[in-house]
């Protein structure tokens, strides 16, 4: 089945104001940019999105959180966006923060149709409030709820018609899960070839996962640095620069 669809405002027509999304990337790495772009000219509000972190300020989801389209937010890590801490301190955005690998361990929960499974991680913390735990083995657990979305919006470095899906180093790590829980998923790819064009050992995420694919346009595959750090000129970094030892 050839799962493209010609651009990206069509990969995200349907999807409706207080729908359930998660969004792969981490930090700014392979995060659905043009989806999130289309999704923010497309107009759908009250949001409830499941992802890493938030973008920045001025890119990547941060961009739906400006313009007021985000209702709840569900992460591990939320330190990089001032609009963020400000609509949370003043009651607009609903925050639930989960550890890290609790995050990535529910997506992949839902995407298996695991409805719960028990961690260490968050006993005896916030994060336990309300929650069911057990001992187990003499260690104490605590029961974590798997997550789906309704859709599903993830980047990949190449992928074919069929919806299998390669991703590039770090952008790997919430793309295939957040992928894997959504009953709608949507990939931009930055290279698109034809069914057989990618080696079986080299798919991360099988197309099975995937009901849409869209090629990213040329000029809009550029990647944003979030943070940039750059060491202090010196006369030894300047040999360095210069190919002196």
């Amino acid at each position: 089945m050839d799962k493209t669809v010609s651009s990206r405002t069509q990969a995200v027509a349907d999807i409706p104001a207080g729908a359930t999304l998660a969004v792969g990337g981490f930090g700014l790495c392979g995060i659905p940019s043009t989806l999130i772009s289309a999704l923010l000219e497309q107009g759908a509000d009250r949001l409830h999105v499941v992802s890493n972190n938030c973008g920045v300020d001025d890119w990547g989801l941060g961009l739906l959180l400006s313009a007021g389209r985000i209702r709840k937010m569900t992460s591990s890590y939320v330190g990089e966006n001032k609009e963020f801490a400000r609509q949370y301190l003043a009651g607009e955005l609903e925050v639930e923060l989960l550890p890290q690998g609790t995050l990535a361990e529910s997506l992949r929960a839902g995407g298996m149709g695991i409805p719960a499974y028990y961690t260490p991680a968050g006993v005896g913390t916030p994060v336990a409030e309300g929650k069911e735990t057990r001992v187990i083995n003499g260690r104490e657990y605590l029961l974590e709820a798997a997550i789906t979305a309704d859709f599903a919006l993830v980047r990949a470095a190449k992928g074919d018609r069929h919806g299998n899906l390669v991703f590039h180093a770090s952008a790997r790590n919430f793309n295939p899960v957040a992928a894997m829980a959504g009953k709608v998923t949507i990939a931009e790819v930055e290279e698109l070839v034809d069914a057989g064009g990618l080696d079986p050992d080299e798919i991360h995420l099988p197309g099975v996962f995937v009901q849409r694919v869209v090629l990213v346009p040329e000029d809009q595959r550029g990647k944003r640095i979030e943070k940039r750090t750059v060491a202090e000129k010196t006369e030894k970094t300047q040999n360095i620069a210069n190919g002196e030892s």
